[in-house]
Protein backbone atom coordinates (compact mmCIF):
# COMPACT_ATOMS: atom_id res chain seq x y z
CA UNK A 1 0.00 0.00 0.00
CA UNK A 2 1.20 3.67 -1.11
CA UNK A 3 1.99 5.79 2.06
CA UNK A 4 -0.45 8.79 2.69
CA UNK A 5 2.24 10.65 1.97
CA UNK A 6 3.32 9.74 -1.11
CA UNK A 7 -0.24 10.34 -2.42
CA UNK A 8 -0.63 13.58 -0.77
CA UNK A 9 3.21 14.47 -2.78
CA UNK A 10 1.26 12.97 -6.30
CA UNK A 11 -1.74 15.28 -5.47
CA UNK A 12 0.58 17.98 -5.44
CA UNK A 13 2.10 17.33 -8.33
CA UNK A 14 -1.10 16.29 -9.82
CA UNK A 15 -2.27 19.94 -9.20
CA UNK A 16 -5.77 19.37 -9.99
CA UNK A 17 -8.15 21.43 -7.85
CA UNK A 18 -10.34 19.49 -5.61
CA UNK A 19 -9.24 16.41 -6.96
CA UNK A 20 -6.83 13.92 -4.81
CA UNK A 21 -4.97 10.56 -5.58
CA UNK A 22 -6.29 8.10 -3.85
CA UNK A 23 -3.82 5.01 -4.80
CA UNK A 24 -1.79 4.34 -7.96
CA UNK A 25 -0.13 1.62 -10.38
CA UNK A 26 2.85 1.85 -12.57
CA UNK A 27 2.96 -0.09 -15.41
CA UNK A 28 6.63 -0.24 -17.16
CA UNK A 29 4.89 -0.37 -20.93
CA UNK A 30 2.03 1.68 -20.91
CA UNK A 31 2.46 4.43 -17.95
CA UNK A 32 1.17 5.30 -14.67
CA UNK A 33 -1.83 4.84 -13.78
CA UNK A 34 -3.82 7.62 -10.91
CA UNK A 35 -6.99 6.75 -9.27
CA UNK A 36 -7.73 10.05 -8.14
CA UNK A 37 -11.28 11.28 -6.57
CA UNK A 38 -13.35 14.53 -6.34
CA UNK A 39 -12.76 16.53 -2.64
CA UNK A 40 -16.51 17.52 -2.58
CA UNK A 41 -19.19 15.67 -1.30
CA UNK A 42 -22.25 18.23 -2.25
CA UNK A 43 -22.91 18.95 -5.85
CA UNK A 44 -25.67 21.46 -6.91
CA UNK A 45 -28.26 20.76 -9.28
CA UNK A 46 -27.78 22.12 -12.87
CA UNK A 47 -32.12 22.11 -13.34
CA UNK A 48 -33.60 23.49 -9.62
CA UNK A 49 -29.72 24.30 -8.01
CA UNK A 50 -30.84 22.39 -4.99
CA UNK A 51 -27.84 20.86 -3.44
CA UNK A 52 -27.66 16.97 -3.35
CA UNK A 53 -24.96 14.50 -1.73
CA UNK A 54 -27.24 11.32 -2.94
CA UNK A 55 -25.16 8.97 -4.94
CA UNK A 56 -26.74 7.34 -7.68
CA UNK A 57 -24.38 5.79 -10.12
CA UNK A 58 -20.86 5.89 -10.06
CA UNK A 59 -18.76 6.29 -13.82
CA UNK A 60 -15.05 4.82 -13.75
CA UNK A 61 -13.24 5.99 -16.84
CA UNK A 62 -9.66 6.84 -17.68
CA UNK A 63 -8.34 9.80 -19.52
CA UNK A 64 -4.93 10.70 -20.37
CA UNK A 65 -3.26 13.76 -18.86
CA UNK A 66 -0.07 15.34 -19.27
CA UNK A 67 3.23 13.24 -19.07
CA UNK A 68 5.87 13.06 -15.60
CA UNK A 69 9.51 13.27 -17.45
CA UNK A 70 9.14 10.29 -19.85
CA UNK A 71 6.30 8.87 -18.11
CA UNK A 72 2.90 8.91 -19.87
CA UNK A 73 -0.05 9.74 -17.01
CA UNK A 74 -3.72 8.08 -16.57
CA UNK A 75 -6.06 9.27 -14.60
CA UNK A 76 -9.02 6.67 -13.43
CA UNK A 77 -12.13 8.99 -12.60
CA UNK A 78 -15.47 8.59 -10.95
CA UNK A 79 -17.41 10.82 -12.50
CA UNK A 80 -20.39 10.55 -10.03
CA UNK A 81 -23.84 11.11 -10.55
CA UNK A 82 -26.13 12.13 -8.26
CA UNK A 83 -29.82 12.23 -7.70
CA UNK A 84 -31.47 15.48 -6.76
CA UNK A 85 -33.94 15.37 -3.77
CA UNK A 86 -35.96 18.77 -5.04
CA UNK A 87 -36.36 17.16 -8.74
CA UNK A 88 -36.11 13.82 -8.20
CA UNK A 89 -34.01 13.52 -11.31
CA UNK A 90 -30.44 11.89 -11.42
CA UNK A 91 -27.69 14.07 -12.59
CA UNK A 92 -24.04 14.27 -13.60
CA UNK A 93 -21.30 16.08 -11.53
CA UNK A 94 -19.41 18.69 -13.55
CA UNK A 95 -15.31 17.89 -13.85
CA UNK A 96 -13.63 21.17 -14.40
CA UNK A 97 -10.82 19.76 -16.01
CA UNK A 98 -12.51 17.30 -18.56
CA UNK A 99 -14.70 18.19 -21.19
CA UNK A 100 -17.77 15.60 -21.20
CA UNK A 101 -17.14 12.21 -23.46
CA UNK A 102 -13.30 12.84 -23.83
CA UNK A 103 -10.43 11.06 -23.16
CA UNK A 104 -7.93 13.32 -22.33
CA UNK A 105 -7.89 16.55 -20.04
CA UNK A 106 -8.13 20.04 -20.80
CA UNK A 107 -4.80 20.94 -20.49
CA UNK A 108 -3.25 18.00 -21.99
CA UNK A 109 -4.73 19.06 -25.07
CA UNK A 110 -3.86 22.57 -24.65
CA UNK A 111 -0.05 21.37 -24.94
CA UNK A 112 -1.23 19.22 -27.69
CA UNK A 113 -2.18 22.13 -29.49
CA UNK A 114 0.69 24.31 -29.08
CA UNK A 115 2.49 21.24 -30.31
CA UNK A 116 0.22 21.44 -33.85
CA UNK A 117 0.91 24.98 -33.60
CA UNK A 118 4.15 24.76 -34.13
CA UNK A 119 4.23 21.80 -36.49
CA UNK A 120 1.30 19.84 -37.60
CA UNK A 121 -0.80 17.09 -36.74
CA UNK A 122 0.99 14.09 -38.37
CA UNK A 123 4.06 15.24 -36.27
CA UNK A 124 2.59 15.54 -32.97
CA UNK A 125 0.17 11.85 -33.56
CA UNK A 126 3.43 10.07 -34.12
CA UNK A 127 5.34 11.03 -30.52
CA UNK A 128 2.71 8.41 -29.16
CA UNK A 129 0.93 10.56 -26.38
CA UNK A 130 -2.15 11.18 -28.94
CA UNK A 131 -3.99 9.61 -31.76
CA UNK A 132 -4.80 11.84 -35.00
CA UNK A 133 -8.35 11.21 -34.21
CA UNK A 134 -8.01 12.56 -30.80
CA UNK A 135 -6.09 15.50 -31.90
CA UNK A 136 -8.88 16.00 -34.66
CA UNK A 137 -11.32 16.10 -31.78
CA UNK A 138 -8.97 18.72 -29.80
CA UNK A 139 -9.46 20.70 -32.90
CA UNK A 140 -13.35 20.49 -33.11
CA UNK A 141 -13.46 21.71 -29.46
CA UNK A 142 -11.25 24.47 -29.97
CA UNK A 143 -13.12 25.54 -33.24
CA UNK A 144 -16.27 25.92 -31.17
CA UNK A 145 -14.32 28.67 -29.14
CA UNK A 146 -11.92 30.36 -32.38
CA UNK A 147 -14.54 30.15 -35.35
CA UNK A 148 -17.32 32.09 -33.53
CA UNK A 149 -15.16 34.82 -31.99
CA UNK A 150 -16.59 38.21 -31.59
CA UNK A 151 -13.86 40.71 -31.81
CA UNK A 152 -13.54 43.34 -29.18
CA UNK A 153 -13.10 47.35 -29.55
CA UNK A 154 -12.31 46.66 -33.56
CA UNK A 155 -11.61 50.54 -34.82
CA UNK A 156 -10.15 49.63 -38.00
CA UNK A 157 -10.95 46.03 -40.56
CA UNK A 158 -8.67 45.03 -42.97
CA UNK A 159 -10.23 42.78 -45.49
CA UNK A 160 -8.17 40.28 -48.08
CA UNK A 161 -7.75 37.05 -49.52
CA UNK A 162 -5.31 34.13 -49.94
CA UNK A 163 -5.81 31.25 -52.31
CA UNK A 164 -6.05 28.22 -50.56
CA UNK A 165 -4.93 25.59 -53.84
CA UNK A 166 -2.25 27.81 -55.77
CA UNK A 167 -3.39 28.19 -59.17
CA UNK A 168 -7.52 27.05 -58.98
CA UNK A 169 -9.00 30.05 -58.21
CA UNK A 170 -10.02 29.15 -54.72
CA UNK A 171 -9.54 31.67 -52.42
CA UNK A 172 -10.52 32.12 -49.10
CA UNK A 173 -11.52 35.58 -46.77
CA UNK A 174 -8.94 37.06 -44.19
CA UNK A 175 -10.04 39.37 -41.57
CA UNK A 176 -7.99 41.04 -39.46
CA UNK A 177 -8.02 44.07 -36.45
CA UNK A 178 -5.44 46.25 -37.81
CA UNK A 179 -4.85 48.29 -35.21
CA UNK A 180 -3.70 44.72 -33.19
CA UNK A 181 -2.05 42.99 -35.92
CA UNK A 182 -5.13 40.29 -35.57
CA UNK A 183 -6.54 37.40 -37.14
CA UNK A 184 -9.85 37.58 -36.12
CA UNK A 185 -11.64 35.49 -39.11
CA UNK A 186 -10.26 33.00 -41.90
CA UNK A 187 -13.46 32.07 -44.18
CA UNK A 188 -13.72 29.18 -46.59
CA UNK A 189 -14.75 31.59 -49.51
CA UNK A 190 -14.53 34.77 -49.77
CA UNK A 191 -18.17 35.27 -51.67
CA UNK A 192 -19.96 38.18 -50.21
CA UNK A 193 -22.77 35.65 -48.86
CA UNK A 194 -20.18 34.24 -47.23
CA UNK A 195 -18.84 37.54 -45.46
CA UNK A 196 -22.40 39.13 -44.70
CA UNK A 197 -22.90 35.84 -42.68
CA UNK A 198 -19.88 36.55 -40.92
CA UNK A 199 -20.45 39.74 -40.40
CA UNK A 200 -24.50 39.22 -38.93
CA UNK A 201 -22.82 36.27 -36.66
CA UNK A 202 -20.79 39.59 -35.23
CA UNK A 203 -23.97 41.51 -34.68
CA UNK A 204 -24.58 45.40 -34.68
CA UNK A 205 -22.74 46.47 -31.29
CA UNK A 206 -19.62 45.43 -33.33
CA UNK A 207 -20.50 46.52 -36.72
CA UNK A 208 -21.36 49.93 -35.81
CA UNK A 209 -18.34 51.00 -33.69
CA UNK A 210 -16.15 49.65 -36.95
CA UNK A 211 -14.34 53.33 -38.52
CA UNK A 212 -12.34 52.00 -41.03
CA UNK A 213 -12.00 49.30 -43.65
CA UNK A 214 -9.49 48.63 -45.75
CA UNK A 215 -9.92 46.60 -48.92
CA UNK A 216 -8.69 45.70 -52.46
CA UNK A 217 -10.60 47.25 -55.40
CA UNK A 218 -13.23 45.11 -55.40
CA UNK A 219 -16.58 46.31 -55.26
CA UNK A 220 -18.49 42.94 -53.45
CA UNK A 221 -16.16 44.54 -50.16
CA UNK A 222 -17.15 47.84 -50.65
CA UNK A 223 -20.94 46.91 -51.36
CA UNK A 224 -20.81 44.88 -47.55
CA UNK A 225 -19.28 47.78 -45.75
CA UNK A 226 -21.56 49.91 -46.85
CA UNK A 227 -25.18 48.45 -46.39
CA UNK A 228 -23.83 46.79 -42.90
CA UNK A 229 -21.50 49.32 -41.41
CA UNK A 230 -23.22 52.64 -40.93
CA UNK A 231 -20.06 54.50 -39.14
CA UNK A 232 -17.49 52.92 -41.38
CA UNK A 233 -15.11 54.68 -44.34
CA UNK A 234 -14.16 52.59 -47.09
CA UNK A 235 -10.09 52.75 -47.64
CA UNK A 236 -8.63 51.55 -50.92
CA UNK A 237 -5.27 50.02 -49.97
CA UNK A 238 -2.92 51.96 -51.80
CA UNK A 239 -0.74 49.24 -52.76
CA UNK A 240 -3.46 48.11 -54.55
CA UNK A 241 -3.80 51.13 -56.40
CA UNK A 242 -0.12 50.89 -57.54
CA UNK A 243 -0.45 47.00 -58.29
CA UNK A 244 -3.50 48.58 -60.96
CA UNK A 245 -0.48 51.24 -62.22
CA UNK A 246 1.73 48.61 -62.23
CA UNK A 247 -0.09 46.09 -63.97
CA UNK A 248 -0.74 48.68 -66.62
CA UNK A 249 2.87 49.34 -67.08
CA UNK A 250 3.94 46.10 -67.20
CA UNK A 251 1.13 45.32 -70.49
CA UNK A 252 3.05 48.60 -71.96
CA UNK A 253 6.39 46.73 -71.68
CA UNK A 254 5.61 43.75 -73.08
CA UNK A 255 4.31 45.68 -75.79
CA UNK A 256 6.99 47.24 -76.70
CA UNK A 257 8.99 43.88 -77.03
CA UNK A 258 6.94 42.49 -79.16
CA UNK A 259 6.40 45.59 -81.67
CA UNK A 260 10.42 46.06 -81.50
CA UNK A 261 10.78 41.74 -82.23
CA UNK A 262 7.73 42.57 -84.82
CA UNK A 263 10.20 45.15 -86.50
CA UNK A 264 13.16 43.56 -86.46
CA UNK A 265 11.84 40.44 -88.45
CA UNK A 266 10.38 43.27 -90.99
CA UNK A 267 12.99 45.00 -91.81
CA UNK A 268 15.02 44.43 -94.66
CA UNK A 269 17.78 47.19 -94.14
CA UNK A 270 21.00 45.73 -91.94
CA UNK A 271 21.59 49.48 -90.22
CA UNK A 272 17.55 49.41 -89.14
CA UNK A 273 17.95 45.88 -87.53
CA UNK A 274 21.05 47.15 -85.78
CA UNK A 275 19.44 49.86 -84.15
CA UNK A 276 16.33 47.52 -83.51
CA UNK A 277 18.89 45.05 -82.01
CA UNK A 278 20.10 47.86 -79.95
CA UNK A 279 16.17 48.69 -78.83
CA UNK A 280 15.97 44.80 -78.18
CA UNK A 281 18.88 44.84 -75.81
CA UNK A 282 17.52 47.68 -73.61
CA UNK A 283 14.11 46.22 -73.08
CA UNK A 284 15.29 42.82 -72.73
CA UNK A 285 14.96 42.39 -68.70
CA UNK A 286 13.61 45.34 -68.27
CA UNK A 287 10.57 44.70 -66.32
CA UNK A 288 11.92 45.34 -62.76
CA UNK A 289 13.88 48.20 -63.45
CA UNK A 290 10.58 49.64 -64.09
CA UNK A 291 7.78 48.36 -62.03
CA UNK A 292 10.49 48.48 -59.13
CA UNK A 293 10.66 51.78 -56.63
CA UNK A 294 13.48 53.52 -58.29
CA UNK A 295 14.90 54.53 -54.97
CA UNK A 296 15.36 50.83 -53.94
CA UNK A 297 17.37 49.99 -57.38
CA UNK A 298 20.89 48.62 -57.35
CA UNK A 299 23.44 50.00 -59.55
CA UNK A 300 23.04 47.61 -62.25
CA UNK A 301 19.13 47.93 -62.30
CA UNK A 302 19.74 52.16 -62.82
CA UNK A 303 21.86 51.91 -65.42
CA UNK A 304 18.73 49.04 -67.59
CA UNK A 305 16.23 51.95 -66.42
CA UNK A 306 18.57 54.86 -67.73
CA UNK A 307 18.65 52.57 -71.19
CA UNK A 308 15.64 51.80 -71.43
CA UNK A 309 14.30 55.53 -71.03
CA UNK A 310 16.66 56.56 -73.91
CA UNK A 311 15.19 53.82 -76.27
CA UNK A 312 11.34 54.29 -75.32
CA UNK A 313 10.14 57.98 -75.11
CA UNK A 314 6.90 55.98 -74.08
CA UNK A 315 8.20 53.89 -71.30
CA UNK A 316 10.17 56.75 -69.94
CA UNK A 317 7.13 58.86 -69.61
CA UNK A 318 5.16 55.78 -67.81
CA UNK A 319 7.80 55.00 -65.62
CA UNK A 320 7.59 58.67 -64.42
CA UNK A 321 3.93 58.96 -64.11
CA UNK A 322 4.23 56.16 -62.04
CA UNK A 323 6.86 57.31 -60.15
CA UNK A 324 4.84 60.55 -59.40
CA UNK A 325 1.75 58.77 -58.46
CA UNK A 326 3.89 56.55 -55.55
CA UNK A 327 4.98 59.82 -54.32
CA UNK A 328 1.92 61.34 -53.91
CA UNK A 329 1.04 58.47 -51.50
CA UNK A 330 4.28 59.33 -49.59
CA UNK A 331 4.49 62.92 -49.56
CA UNK A 332 0.48 64.29 -49.22
CA UNK A 333 -0.02 65.04 -46.07
CA UNK A 334 -3.72 65.46 -45.61
CA UNK A 335 -6.72 65.01 -47.66
CA UNK A 336 -7.09 68.43 -49.40
CA UNK A 337 -3.58 68.27 -51.12
CA UNK A 338 -3.93 64.62 -51.73
CA UNK A 339 -7.26 65.20 -54.01
CA UNK A 340 -4.98 68.12 -55.89
CA UNK A 341 -2.31 65.87 -56.47
CA UNK A 342 -4.41 63.19 -57.68
CA UNK A 343 -6.02 65.15 -60.19
CA UNK A 344 -3.14 66.82 -61.49
CA UNK A 345 -1.59 63.27 -62.27
CA UNK A 346 -4.98 62.32 -63.51
CA UNK A 347 -5.29 65.03 -66.52
CA UNK A 348 -1.80 64.37 -67.55
CA UNK A 349 -1.55 60.46 -66.76
CA UNK A 350 -4.95 59.65 -68.64
CA UNK A 351 -3.30 59.74 -72.29
CA UNK A 352 -0.40 56.63 -70.30
CA UNK A 353 -3.01 55.44 -68.27
CA UNK A 354 -6.17 55.23 -69.34
CA UNK A 355 -7.02 51.97 -67.58
CA UNK A 356 -5.54 53.34 -64.38
CA UNK A 357 -7.15 56.09 -64.86
CA UNK A 358 -10.63 54.68 -64.93
CA UNK A 359 -10.41 52.82 -62.09
CA UNK A 360 -8.92 55.55 -60.02
CA UNK A 361 -11.81 58.05 -60.92
CA UNK A 362 -14.62 55.12 -59.81
CA UNK A 363 -12.63 54.79 -56.45
CA UNK A 364 -11.52 58.42 -55.94
CA UNK A 365 -12.94 59.02 -52.80
CA UNK A 366 -11.92 55.36 -51.18
CA UNK A 367 -8.28 55.97 -52.56
CA UNK A 368 -8.59 59.54 -50.78
CA UNK A 369 -9.57 58.09 -47.53
CA UNK A 370 -6.28 56.62 -47.35
CA UNK A 371 -4.93 60.28 -46.35
CA UNK A 372 -7.13 60.55 -43.21
CA UNK A 373 -4.89 58.36 -41.35
CA UNK A 374 -2.86 56.65 -43.90
CA UNK A 375 -4.46 52.85 -43.27
CA UNK A 376 -3.21 50.48 -45.46
CA UNK A 377 -3.32 46.63 -46.02
CA UNK A 378 0.22 46.17 -44.94
CA UNK A 379 -0.47 43.92 -41.61
CA UNK A 380 -3.05 42.13 -43.48
CA UNK A 381 -0.22 41.34 -46.50
CA UNK A 382 2.36 40.07 -43.25
CA UNK A 383 -0.76 37.73 -42.20
CA UNK A 384 -1.45 36.14 -44.86
CA UNK A 385 2.45 35.02 -45.55
CA UNK A 386 2.45 33.66 -42.19
CA UNK A 387 -0.65 31.99 -43.15
CA UNK A 388 0.91 30.55 -46.45
CA UNK A 389 3.51 29.17 -44.39
CA UNK A 390 0.94 27.46 -42.06
CA UNK A 391 -1.15 25.96 -45.52
CA UNK A 392 2.38 24.56 -46.71
CA UNK A 393 2.95 22.78 -43.14
CA UNK A 394 -0.98 21.89 -42.56
CA UNK A 395 -0.28 18.37 -44.79
CA UNK A 396 -1.75 16.60 -41.81
CA UNK A 397 -5.48 18.41 -41.97
CA UNK A 398 -8.19 17.07 -43.72
CA UNK A 399 -10.86 19.47 -44.11
CA UNK A 400 -10.66 23.49 -44.71
CA UNK A 401 -11.84 23.70 -40.58
CA UNK A 402 -9.03 22.36 -39.22
CA UNK A 403 -6.84 24.66 -41.23
CA UNK A 404 -8.70 27.42 -39.84
CA UNK A 405 -8.56 26.76 -36.48
CA UNK A 406 -4.82 25.80 -36.71
CA UNK A 407 -4.61 29.28 -38.74
CA UNK A 408 -6.57 30.93 -35.44
CA UNK A 409 -4.54 29.17 -32.91
CA UNK A 410 -1.61 30.86 -33.99
CA UNK A 411 -3.02 34.35 -33.17
CA UNK A 412 -5.69 33.10 -30.22
CA UNK A 413 -5.26 30.34 -27.58
CA UNK A 414 -8.13 29.20 -26.25
CA UNK A 415 -7.72 27.54 -22.46
CA UNK A 416 -10.18 24.97 -22.05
Amino acid sequence: MTPNSHLKLMTEVLNLDKMRVVSHQEYPEIGRILKVESTEKVKKCPRCSKTSRRIHQNHHYIVKDLPWGNSQIFLEINRRQFKCNQCKKPFSEDLAFIKKRRKYTKRLAEKILEEVKETNVNVVAKKGIVTTEEIEGMLKDAATELCYLKPKNLKRLGIDEIALTKGKGNYCAVLVDLDKSLLIGILPDRTQEELKKTFLEWGSDVLEQIEEVSIDLWKGYKNLVVELMPNAQVVADRFHVMSQINQELDRAIKSEKYQANKDYKAAKNQDVKKKIELRIEALKNSKYPLLKNEQNLNERQKEKLESVRKISPKLREMHQFKENFRKIFNQSNNWGMGILDIGKWLSKAQKYFPDSYRTIVRWLDEILAYFDHRTTQGIVEGINNKLKLIKRSAYGFRNFQNFQVRALLNWHFVSF
